[in-house]
């Protein structure tokens, strides 16, 4: 199995546009080898079947980065297969807009989550005429590529995207994935949003080599302590690292297992490789996911 990691920033990457706070200001002055583009993955058992987990704003220049995801020469054909959302966020959806031009992909996502861009944000109304799009609702267990990939879908949360925060719809609303390869037997974990974390996560982590983990803030108070404003990092959907309750103290003792973050707010400390916070994770043995980092199984 091979794992691209297209992204590696929350909504609105690093830097963002309208923000000065220390870390985009470092950024900015760091240059682009530094940026990070929004949350995205790219999972494969096999060379000439590609699949996308979510889709950022930023997927055009992510494919462009990634060889493996290619066509062949002289041709309009694409590995990419398919797209698998871990909710509805703007963030993880909106790049669907950019892949209309392709061959029609395969589109899973929660049926909470398919409901609300059918409604909500009718992304689906949008992609209909250019017929890019088959799209399926996830529960359970799925089997890609022939079946040589299994992907179990984990629920995580109940967290809807801000433009369907009146809805009733039952959830799950966000997901994890683990994918297995079926040939070598090789499992990864993917779980970019995590607002609690669940008994079946803790099952899912088991035995798999890899794990890419929600490391949007370091702290609970994160937002505020960097901006002067905002809520807890719990109330945006996300457990921090550190603090009561935080991630890191979960992952330390298993080192059968590859450990990295992702999807990392512009006030996270953790994206300065050269911060205190950084040499914490790094003692811990947990790496911070960098743009363009591939990881085989």
């Amino acid at each position: 199995m091979r794992l691209r990691i297209l992204g590696t920033a929350a909504g609105g990457g690093l830097p963002q546009w309208n923000c000065a706070c220390p870390g985009c200001s470092r950024a900015r002055a760091a240059g682009p080898a530094v940026w990070r583009t929004q949350e995205c993955l790219a999972v494969s058992a096999s060379p000439d079947a590609w699949y996308l987990v979510n889709a950022s704003p930023d997927i055009r220049p992510q494919i462009l980065a990634s060889p493996e995801l290619a066509p062949p020469g002289g041709t309009r054909r694409t590995p990419l297969r398919g797209v698998l959302l871990t909710d509805g966020e703007l963030d993880h959806t909106t790049g669907l807009l950019a892949l209309r031009e392709g061959a029609a992909l395969d589109l899973f996502a929660p049926a909470a989550v398919v409901a609300a861009l059918t409604e909500d944000f009718p992304l689906r109304s949008l992609l209909a005429p250019y017929g890019a799009a088959r799209w399926q609702t996830l529960a359970g267990e799925l089997r890609l590529d022939d079946g040589r990939l299994r992907v179990s879908v984990i629920p995580v949360s109940d967290k809807r995207p801000r433009y369907a925060a009146g809805s009733s719809r039952p959830g799950p609303w966000v997901v994890a994935y683990r994918f297995d390869d079926t040939v070598t037997g090789s499992a990864a974990v993917y779980a970019p949003s995590l607002a609690r974390w669940p008994e079946e996560l803790a099952a899912a982590l088991s035995g798999a080599r890899c794990a890419i983990l929600d490391g949007t803030f370091w702290s609970e108070d994160e937002m505020e302590r960097m901006t002067g404003h905002g809520p807890g990092a719990r109330a945006m959907g996300h457990l921090p690292i550190t603090g009561a309750g935080g991630t890191l103290a979960r992952l330390r003792g298993h080192t059968d297992t590859r450990w990295f973050y992702t999807h990392l707010n512009n006030t996270n400390p953790a994206a300065d490789p050269a911060s205190r916070e950084r040499s914490l994770l790094t003692s811990a043995l947990v790496e911070v996911a960098a743009d363009g980092r591939e990881i085989h199984l």
